[in-house]
């Protein structure tokens, strides 16, 4: 009986051939964008699930706190004694490994690169991690002091087909690292992609860190540390413990010196491995994070898109019951049970559900370059050939087969056989009514999916735009190293005598970095008395030559000056929000005041007007600025150049460049070009919204085709004695399409909250948004209504200059 249903459901498929490749048209696109939606998906949910261990590795994180209990700043990464000191007092922590990452430049024979993803590793990392050991012995090769593993990636680029086995390799011109062994890659699906393990012992020597600073350094808070506890651990356990830790470890100080106690302004949590890629948005991570959030919209656009293409199916399967209403009648006739009938229609559904997911498997493949493209993933053709891939396309299958096809199988299997046969076919209004919630359900979902994506635009075009209080453009930033200290003025008067080149300037940190290093709060003059800030104050190491780079201008006071040698050890500049914060209403209250600052005692010289350090992510924070004692504590140099010859400027750069530190590369960024990576994900998310909502509305209108052409269908006596009586085709055009413009009229009205709605939640994410704009969705409504208008006059036209004489013959 089956193998029946599925011969007749054919046969009706190529009987029907327009409506069979639109039908199948529709459904095929809807399900590829399911799919590809789905191995993003998937993807994000993969993170570090890898590891043979997964669901008990966690990371420990620390949080900062102002005296209001408020969190002023957390942590992914900690202080180099906790990971020991937590073992050592907690018997259920099994194992402990940090982990500290660095920009290191690698040179071997003629081969020198500067590299992002360099690891100082303590060797427990291999029985806490699933790391793929292709050379060496993963227990003794991170022992040793000044060895180094590679991943198989960097074995080629750095030693070709060499074994790269007890090779030397020259590590930031400071020291020399023998290569112990060799692993494979990363996946792609990891939080955490080193290229270069470097044995953590390498740190206890005092050149490079030393035991006294691993051991008693509480500041230096940029060690990864991860704990293997023992499976199905209840981690409230240890956390609620921590408090405690603290004191006892960190209070000797505190006691001593009548401090609070480091309870009272600290804290440690435990983060679960596998919730850290979308989960952890912390104010440090090893690498750029996924959101979940993004998974849920991602995840409500597939299920929209699948959600039309179902419904597009019902109104062109309806749409044609007036076609199949004489074979629904006589089949009736015969003996035909509205049961059979019923299954008879869902295997059309189902059959044609399963060639449109045959195709859509072969458009998903086809379309995965450009998916890798548009969301910076690496997917393959293996992300499809995966048992999880398949058991998800057979599920979508069945599930937009069924319900693609229960209405459309129980309306037609409702037919009165003698009326049909008669001639006597007309539709109840009710039903007519749920074909017409179907539409609005439709084009509401475009409309809102238009919104979104302009609004997106909106922000993104307002954040590039908006201006950050300094002049970005034209200025190149490239790493200080400190070998340069005693040569700095030279190595600038070169630079500088190059007519293209108008500033150059040192900092920690450059405009577009996280602002993350504070040494707690200010103490300054107020009244008789000195007083702390209320607030912690972030710090920024910057030479005389800084703001003049940046364009930054001074509300009060004045910039750091070689005129006064005294700036190098006493001067302080602040901005206005860290002014406000201290409780001075004007620039004039406290230039000139004693300030103190990490224990550095001066005057505050300074106030620079506010400006945009970070992302547009967040709030200006208070910064104060000062020349740190010595010059290799700087990391970053920044030249401002004549924008009328960038390459002139930048030839010179390179060649001075390579005079002074030719040992090292020479790599630039454009600081607007690093302000725009900040936005990076956004932008992402506005081309994938821009390429589903015009995909969701292409489809709609195939749905609207088909509710048009079964009214059509339904009215071709009435159209053919109305053009009789005299009616023209402007007439017929109006009458048809009233009706279904209205039906996009309501879905506005439906759209437009739920998409005013999920926008103001996502501005909400932006310290700096526009205001969500009215007209964006009276264009996302107005582009809805063009395009139905389009489709429906194109199915009236037809009927409305069509012979009534065979309208009416035909009745």
């Amino acid at each position: 009986m089956l193998q029946n249903y599925f011969k007749i459901a054919f046969r009706n498929l190529l009987r029907y051939k327009i409506f069979s490749l639109v039908n199948l048209f529709g459904l095929t696109i809807g399900l590829a964008c399911c799919l590809l939606i789905a191995l993003f998906i998937l993807d994000e949910l993969s993170y570090d699930r890898y590891h043979d261990k997964a669901d008990r590795i966690y990371r420990v994180t620390r949080s900062f706190l102002e005296r209001d209990g408020s969190v002023q700043l957390h942590l992914g990464h900690v202080a180099p004694p906790f990971g020991p000191l937590i073992k050592n007092d907690f018997q259920d922590v099994e194992e402990v490994a940090r982990l500290l990452q660095n920009t290191t430049n690698f040179r071997y024979e003629d081969k020198v690169f500067t590299e992002q993803n360099v690891f100082m590793a303590e060797e427990n990392l291999f029985k806490i991690f699933s790391v793929d050991v292709l050379k060496g012995n993963p227990d003794k090769a991170l022992v040793d002091p000044f060895t180094v593993m590679v991943s198989d990636e960097m074995a080629k680029k750095y030693f070709g087909d060499e074994d790269p086995m007890d090779k030397v390799m020259q590590v930031d011109g400071q020291f020399t690292a023998k290569v112990s062994g060799v692993f494979k890659k990363f996946p792609s699906n990891s939080h955490w992609h080193p290229d270069f393990l470097v044995s953590f012992s390498t740190l206890r020597d005092t050149s490079i860190y030393g035991e006294e600073g691993l051991r008693t350094n509480w500041g230096n808070n940029s060690f990864s540390t991860y704990l293997l506890l023992p499976k199905d651990y209840d981690t409230k356990k240890l956390e609620v413990q921590f408090p405690a830790f603290l004191d006892r470890h960190m209070g000797a100080e505190a006691r001593e010196n009548d401090y609070p106690m480091p309870s009272t302004w600290t804290k440690l949590y435990l983060n679960k491995m596998t919730d850290i890629h979308l989960y952890s948005h912390l104010d440090s991570e090893i690498e750029t994070n996924g959101d979940i959030k993004r998974v849920y919209i991602f995840a409500a656009i597939a299920l929209l898109i699948l959600l039309i293409a179902a419904i597009n199916y019902m109104n062109l399967a309806t749409a044609r019951s007036a076609t199949r209403a004489k074979e629904i009648g006589i089949r009736k006739v015969a003996g035909a049970q509205q049961g059979e009938l019923m299954r008879q229609f869902l295997s059309e559904s189902l059959l044609m559900t399963l060639l449109a997911m045959i195709l859509a498997v072969g458009v998903t493949w086809f379309c995965l370059p450009m998916l890798e493209s548009l969301t910076g993933k690496d997917l393959t053709i293996q992300s499809i050939l995966n048992w999880r891939f398949a058991a998800l396309a057979a599920g979508v299958t069945a599930l937009v087969g069924l319900l693609s096809g229960i209405y459309p199988a129980v309306f037609m299997a409702s037919f009165q056989p003698i009326a049909v046969l008669k001639g006597i076919f007309k539709i109840g209004g009710g039903n007519v009514s749920l074909r017409k919630v179907l539409v609005v359900a439709q084009f509401s979902i475009s409309i809102i999916l238009i919104s979104c994506t302009g609004i997106v635009f909106q922000q993104l075009q307002y954040m590039q735009g908006k201006s950050l209080g300094f002049d970005k453009e034209h200025v190149i930033t490239l790493p200080y190293y400190g070998n340069l200290g005693e040569r700095w003025e030279a190595f600038r008067n070169e630079l500088l005598s190059n007519r293209y080149i108008i500033n150059v300037g040192r900092s920690l940190l450059a405009p577009s970095d996280r602002l993350l290093n504070s040494m707690g709060t200010a103490t300054v003059p107020m009244g008789d008395s000195t007083i702390n800030s209320s607030e912690t104050l972030n710090m920024v190491f910057a030479d005389h030559d800084f703001f003049p780079t940046y364009g930054i201008p001074f509300v009060g006071g004045r910039n750091f000056s070689r005129d006064f040698p005294t700036d190098d050890s006493t001067a302080f500049i602040i901005n206005e929000t860290a002014m406000r914060m201290i409780g001075w209403q004007n620039p004039e209250d406290g230039i000139g005041k004693s300030f103190e600052y990490g224990g550095r005692k001066g005057r505050l010289v300074g106030i620079v007007k506010d400006f945009n350090f970070e992302s547009l992510h967040f709030n200006i924070n208070p910064i104060v600025f000062f020349i740190p004692t010595g010059g290799n504590r700087f990391s970053d140099t920044s030249i401002k150049i004549d924008g009328n010859n960038i390459q002139n400027a930048l030839s010179h750069i390179e060649k001075t460049w390579r005079q002074f530190i030719p040992d090292f590369p020479y790599q630039y960024t454009f600081v607007d070009e690093s302000f725009g990576e900040l936005y990076e994900a956004e932008q992402r998310q506005g081309r994938l919204f821009t390429i589903f909502s015009g995909i969701a509305i292409f489809i709609a209108c195939l749905g609207l085709f088909g509710l048009a052409a079964f009214a059509t269908a339904q009215r071709v006596r009435e159209i053919g004695i109305r053009k009789v009586l005299g009616a023209s085709v402007g007439n017929i055009v109006t009458l048809i399409s009233k009706d279904f413009l209205w039906l996009v009229l309501i879905a506005a009205v439906i759209a437009v909250p739920v998409a005013w709605y999920a926008m103001s939640n996502w501005l909400a994410d932006f310290a700096y948004r526009i205001n969500l704009p009215w007209w964006m969705f009276a264009v996302a409504g107005i582009i809805a209504l063009l395009v139905a208008l389009g489709t429906v006059s194109m199915q009236a036209i037809r009927a409305a200059v069509a012979n009534p004489v065979e309208s009416l013959r035909s009745e």
